[in-house]
């Protein structure tokens, strides 16, 4: 069997649309020494595609971390296999808000060198002295206190469109940026109650660890993340202090948390926090269209995106290649997560 997927993109997510089979979406992430990373890695690409599983996993030497879409009929197997592994027993997993069962349509597993890009020496400080876990009643409470500093530990682009009240959101893309900057701004409040959260929880241990190191003196992080919250918020029928809607990796791009829509179209300024991909492959910029903009531009970002669309498909192949030439520049990723489109879209434009 082969160890990857051999089928085109248009065709899995086919296959995925016509699927009447349930699927959970669930992601979990595990901290722990991998001694041979690749092994693992086709192990488990057997076990799961055996499985029917879809997914994005990365594996390093420091550990897991994996978003997936398991057959509700597969899901006890999936456990079963799993948890016989003592370096991921007991795991715990962050099922998703709201699921469609489309959240992936294909399995990929991949060697990384960490699990998330934080650009960090993990020689240079203790990456297991981390803060304390809190649930989500726990983290209301705490919100309370007064000069508590909440901060966000994700990019910009997931922070827009939902967070917790009052939370500081840096104005980044990277998790690797975000840390020493965090660090920075709140220097003068190192004894100050500091409160993580994160999608999930994974980059809250990296960086609460890090802060500790940095002399922070009460360092506490959201346990499970906003995922984690938004299930123990519905079960203890808590008041929900994130606002908004909770971005993810996967074909969704975003949960509900709360009915409050905080952003707007990067086109028009209507309330909207529908992300999507610019329908121009060669571009393919992330930024929030509302329906109407959608319609209106063909799902593309800007009228030259749209323009391409009516092109001969050699001409947008060639588009698409140099695109991908420049794939590696800092500066072309920085644009597709950064939008600035009201100068494009200004009245009369």
């Amino acid at each position: 069997m082969a160890l990857y997927n051999k089928v085109n993109k248009q065709e899995l997510k086919q296959r995925l649309i016509a699927e009447t089979i349930k699927r959970i979406t669930v992601s979990f992430y595990r901290y722990v020494i991998i001694s041979d990373p690749a092994t693992l890695r086709d192990d488990l690409f057997r076990q799961w595609r055996a499985l029917n599983i879809f997914g994005r996993i990365y594996i390093a030497r420091e550990g897991i971390n994996a978003q997936m879409a398991v057959p509700e009929s597969n899901w006890e197997a999936f456990l079963e296999q799993l948890y016989s592994d003592p370096r991921f027993k007991d795991v715990p997993m962050k099922i998703a808000v709201e699921d469609d069962g489309k959240s992936f349509y294909k399995l990929v597993i991949k060697v990384r060198k960490k699990i998330v890009a934080d650009g960090l020496d993990d020689d240079a400080f203790d990456v297991t002295n981390v803060g304390k876990h809190l649930t989500a009643k726990e983290f209301n409470e705490a919100m309370d206190t007064e000069g508590v500093v909440v901060v966000d530990m994700r990019n910009s682009y997931e922070s827009e469109i939902g967070h917790f009240e009052n939370a500081l959101t840096p104005d980044v893309d990277t998790f690797r940026e975000e840390l020493p900057l965090v660090v920075e701004q709140l220097k003068d409040k190192k004894d100050k109650k500091i409160l993580l959260y994160c999608t999930g929880g994974i980059r809250c241990e990296k960086a609460s660890a890090y802060m500790r190191h940095h002399g922070f003196s009460d360092v506490n992080q959201l346990h499970g993340g906003i995922i984690e919250y938004a299930r123990q918020v519905k079960a203890q029928s808590l008041v929900s202090k994130f606002k908004g809607k909770n971005f993810v990796f996967d074909e969704r791009l975003g949960e509900s948390i709360t009915a409050e829509v905080i952003s707007e179209c990067h086109q028009c300024g209507a309330p909207c926090d529908t992300h999507t991909n610019c329908a121009n492959e060669a571009c393919h910029l992330l930024f929030i269209q509302c329906e109407a903009c959608e319609e209106k531009y063909q799902g593309c970002c800007t009228p030259a995106c749209q323009a391409t669309l009516t092109l001969p498909e050699e001409e947008r192949r060639l588009k698409r290649k140099a695109a991908a030439k420049e794939a590696d520049s800092l500066t072309v990723y920085k644009s597709r997560l950064r939008p600035n489109l009201k100068e494009t879209f200004k009245p009369n434009s």
